[in-house]
């Protein structure tokens, strides 16, 4: 059978889809592929040169690991990797200087980086509120890696998926104690009994309690085992659609290296 997937819905951050003919353990890679397997850039440490604000420097570098970062991440390569050496150069770190005075509220869009290509996904991602006469005076540097290493560089966010809901009624005496029951409100009661209309089918939940509270067993509640409703959101570093397409092609590179490998033996 040939993979199907099935658009729901689509925004530049957030999808919704169906995924149909495929096993629960590709289900489960793409998902854990775009949690950790996708890289992204993101703040690994921070000079900081004066802060005099309410935050301990602990706590600010804390906060600013975790703003989003795009970038055209292909042009990037983990420190480890780099030629350089392990010295830093601009294929593997990115430097982002901040400077600012109270009173006000200090944005991530108030960042200036080395490399304009390099920006924070939100400019109004609120990092620290200064009173009268604080300061913060700090340098950020970013580098590529993977949210296996560190959560922050999880591109990923709120990924999961569930089996397609099979839910089947027959024979049903219309007592209604269904209805009452679904804590979705997606059961219905028509001329021939209670049924669920197709387009309010992905709302179940598969807690069962319809089939529970029947007394005459006319409710069968299953599961699809090779179709799946997936929830996927971006944290801003890439769109939805490559995240999806990227979390894909690292399955499909880590499947190569695994048949270069058996090849070899």
């Amino acid at each position: 059978m040939t993979m199907e997937v099935d658009i729901l819905e689509m925004s530049e951050r957030s999808a919704k889809f169906v995924l149909s003919n495929v096993s629960a353990a590709f289900a489960n890679g793409i998902r854990r592929a775009a949690l950790s397997d996708v890289p992204t850039l993101a703040i690994t440490y921070v000079n900081i040169y004066n802060n005099t604000s309410v935050l301990f420097d602990e706590q600010l570098g804390l906060r600013l690991a975790l703003i989003p970062l795009a970038a055209n991440i292909e042009e990037f390569v983990p420190v480890e990797e780099c030629t350089c050496g392990g010295s830093e150069c601009p294929a593997c770190r990115v430097s982002l200087t901040l400077s600012a005075e109270g009173p006000r509220i200090v944005y991530s869009g108030d960042f200036v980086s080395s490399d304009e290509t390099v920006q924070p996904a939100d400019s109004n991602i609120p990092i620290i509120d200064l009173k009268e006469g604080q300061k913060v005076v700090l340098e950020a540097i970013a580098h590529k890696g993977y949210g296996h290493t560190h959560a922050r560089w999880q591109a990923g966010v709120a990924c999961g998926y569930k089996n397609m809901p099979v839910i089947t009624f027959n024979k049903c005496d219309s007592c209604g104690a269904c209805v009452e029951e679904c804590p979705q409100g997606i059961i219905k009661m028509g001329p021939e009994g209670a049924g669920i209309a197709e387009d309010e089918i992905l709302k179940c939940i598969l807690c069962k309690l319809c089939q529970g509270i029947c007394e005459i067993d006319a409710i069968k509640v299953s599961q699809d085992e090779n179709a799946f409703v997936f929830t996927m959101e971006s944290d801003g570093s890439y769109t939805i659609q490559q995240l999806i397409i990227n979390a894909g092609k690292n399955i499909k590179d880590k499947a190569a290296r695994m048949g270069e490998i058996l090849e070899s033996l």
